[in-house]
């Protein structure tokens, strides 16, 4: 009975979360969450967390180390053993810190509770699903969850006596002194609904401005609660609760969350985990990652299975569906919307997953797509264009361009067809013509550039950004045949050329005289939030190639040619880098070169358009091998919500999207044997690279179904067409 009811859970979540391309029972033939280290990045920069999650879920129970902080911004650091408990959301891989909602810490009832606070990192588990430790007071805590629930159990020492502290006030606080002075939350209503529940709502003010309601519901009832003081600044209460003696040592809690409401929450609740079988909910939520990870099958050595399946694990974390089971959610306006087929995204870091991440969710993800649009428009219906980074539906108008335009395209291109494509086109129009946050474009129009001048940081970084947004609304135009839109963007998708400087050969700052700005430092990387300058987390160097995605031509013809094209890059990747900081991604570099950080992520395929392809190959076989690892600090760079993973990902399998908005993906050499790609049609794409080995990293020639290909670029089309793509390697 024990084993049919476990049966019928996980089957239930499976079916739920079902793979267009494979059966749940062929999904489980193979276990691929055996391969998942969800320990990898989450010591040094990467900023990755080891608890649980389902694919595109709203919850993440997890330890948190510390609450503040650009090192913990996901609430953990591998090397920190110290705990003030386990929150049930955060980020991943962000260089800001959000969330950290409702947090629990089982202890031992004693005058002195310090043990409770600390924990041996050898008793440290994660998997797919689950993750547990055992606190120094001999208490084992393991998490796991569902979409929308976490679910705890904590196991006591024989005869002890249990309590839970819990803390409404808690969060992960973006570290600037209005957040920390303010205690995070502005509002909250907390109520104990009896003696096994608690339930209510906090509105906190920190990276953005939101709203979470929760229910929190114990399986045996607590004898005692006692709310303890409030600092100065809190707004929300913290709760001692008394469970005495427990029968068979254990005590487990499920929290619910909604950004709705807490009936809301109750309803995730109700509808999620019906029972108390926690092995059940656990082995639930890893048949569902088992049908995302199943996806892409490769065979490779231990070290690239687990770096890889890892990646594609750390992919489909986000964006995540914050709409309650009804489909219930909280937009951009604060109203309360009803989103088709029950989804609406948010957890939309755009200017990062633009690049890769989003190129290859509609790979391996494609049922998801045409909700992530329509949820980027309905954002537009409420705040006036379209989302710039989202987390819970609010914007926090982090990083800069307008990002969700090419997102947009590349669905179209690729051909989702599931939102108005007309409303599309006119919310590109809006959100580049309308000024807002970070987009002037009176300025922008009026000079044919952002001059620093009026702009005192980040003019040339935006200029070139704004450019591919505006070649972005342009391709739209033509594709849904508006001329006079697409005359006014191409135009536009030129002004980076106003910034060129034939001097140093490079994007320069220009002021509304037309004069440069000097003294120049290329080298320097400059970011608003320490040293204000042209350039966003990056410096001159590495936003030189920004055009590049979408107008390859146009950057040989300021260069003077292709054998200046070469030597351009071969001159970034050659430079030595002065004054590297992580802060800011740089960090992983070689030469100019900062793998730490996006705006580098698709020069080494610049090479494919070079006079030497090879030498693109081999960087991106040293960056693969020397920047990526299967162990804690196997990260080097902010995993920024999957970017960093898909760049891995998509690099190994051979091809990245240079302009990923384009449908096409360029060309580099594949880092692994043999890949078959499980496609949402049916059929399958097997990619081969023959000859593989450790000295042969280059491809001159490639197969498409046995015939060569002679284009340095394949297309969305081609890859879910099926068939088999062959590499040929050589040495």
């Amino acid at each position: 009975m024990q084993k049919r009811f476990i049966f019928m859970v996980v089957l239930m979540v499976v079916l739920g979360c079902k793979n267009t391309s494979k059966t749940p029972e062929a999904a489980a033939e193979k276990d691929y969450t055996q391969f998942v280290n969800p320990l990898i990045g989450t010591d040094g920069t990467g900023h990755t967390f080891p608890g649980p999650s389902m694919p595109f879920g709203l919850v993440q129970p997890g330890p948190d180390n510390t609450n503040v902080g650009w090192n913990h911004t996901s609430g953990y650091q591998y090397q920190d053993t110290a705990l003030m408990g386990f929150s049930q959301t955060r980020l991943n891989g962000t260089g800001i810190n959000e969330l950290g909602d409702v947090l629990l810490m089982p202890l031992v009832k004693s005058d002195n509770q310090t043990a409770g606070y600390r924990y041996s990192k050898a008793s440290e588990q994660a998997a797919v699903g689950y993750y547990s430790l055992v606190k120094h007071d001999n208490v084992k805590v393991e998490l796991t969850c569902s979409e929308r629930v976490a679910f705890h159990r904590y196991t006591f020492p024989e005869g002890a006596e249990a309590q839970v502290y819990l803390s409404l006030q808690h969060g992960l606080i973006f570290g600037i002194d209005e957040n920390i002075a303010n205690g995070l939350v502005i509002e909250s209503d907390v109520r104990l609904e009896n003696d096994s529940t608690i339930s209510g709502y906090c509105h906190t003010s920190n990276w953005v401005k939101r709203k979470y309601f929760f229910t929190v519901q114990f399986d045996r009832a607590f004898a005692k609660s006692s709310e303890l003081p409030k600092a100065e600044k809190d707004k929300a209460p913290r709760f001692m609760l008394d469970f005495g003696a427990l029968k068979n040592n254990t005590l487990q809690a499920k929290i619910a969350l909604s950004n709705v409401s807490v009936a809301g929450a109750n309803m995730n609740l109700q509808t999620e985990i019906v029972h108390w079988n926690f092995d059940a909910m656990r082995q639930a939520n890893a048949a569902a990652w088992n049908t995302y990870l199943s996806r892409i099958d490769i065979e490779a050595d231990q070290k690239q299975l687990e770096i890889f399946y890892t990646s594609l694990y750390r992919l489909s974390l986000q964006p995540a569906n914050i709409a309650d089971v009804d489909g219930s959610y909280r937009g951009g306006d604060d109203s309360i919307g009803k989103a088709p087929n029950n989804a609406y995204y948010s957890t939309l870091s755009v200017w990062d997953i633009y690049r890769g991440a989003w190129p290859l969710l509609q790979l391996v993800a494609p049922e998801k797509v045409n909700g992530i649009v329509s949820s980027m428009l309905l954002h537009h219906q409420a705040a006036g264009f379209l989302p710039i980074w989202t987390a819970w539906g609010q914007d926090n108008y982090c990083m800069i361009g307008n990002h969700a335009i090419p997102m947009i395209l590349s669905a179209y291109n690729n051909g989702f067809r599931g939102f108005d494509a007309q409303e599309a086109l006119q919310a590109m129009r809006v959100t580049s013509t309308e000024n807002h946050i970070n987009s002037d474009w009176d300025l922008y129009n009026q000079y044919g550039y952002y001059p620093f001048d009026k702009l005192d940081n980040e003019a040339i970084s935006r200029t070139l950004e704004s450019g591919y947004d505006d070649w972005a609304v342009a391709k739209m135009a033509e594709l849904l045949g508006d001329s006079l839109l697409q005359q006014e963007f191409t135009a536009r998708s030129n002004y980076y050329k106003n910034v060129f400087d034939p001097e140093t050969k490079l994007f320069r700052g220009k002021d509304t005289d037309g004069k440069w700005r000097n003294p120049f430092d290329p080298l320097t990387a400059t970011s608003p939030l320490n040293n204000p300058g042209d350039y966003t987390e990056a410096n001159a160097w590495q936003y030189f190639w920004t055009p590049a995605q979408y107008d390859i031509a146009g950057m040989k013809n300021l260069l003077g040619g292709d054998e200046a094209f070469t030597q351009q890059l071969n001159t970034f990747f050659t430079l030595e880098a002065k004054n590297p900081n992580r802060f800011l991604g740089q960090e992983a570099m070689i030469g100019q070169y900062a793998h730490g950080n996006e705006p580098s992520h698709h020069i080494a395929y610049l090479y494919a358009y070079s006079t030497t392809p090879k030498v693109g190959q081999k960087y991106l076989h040293q960056i693969i091998n020397e920047f990526h690892n299967n162990t804690p600090n196997g990260m080097i760079g902010n995993d920024d919500c999957g970017q960093m993973s898909a760049w891995y990902i998509l690099t190994s399998l051979g091809f990245y999207p240079v302009n990923p908005a384009s449908g096409a993906f360029v060309f580099g050499a594949p880092q692994l044997q043999k890949a078959t790609l499980h496609l949402a049609n049916g059929k399958q794409l097997s990619i081969e690279a023959e000859n593989y080995s450790a000295t042969t990293i280059y491809c001159e020639k490639r197969f498409l179904n046995g015939e060569i290909l002679d284009s340095p670029t394949i297309t969305f089309d081609q890859l879910t067409a099926g068939g088999t793509l062959k590499y040929s390697m050589e040495e």
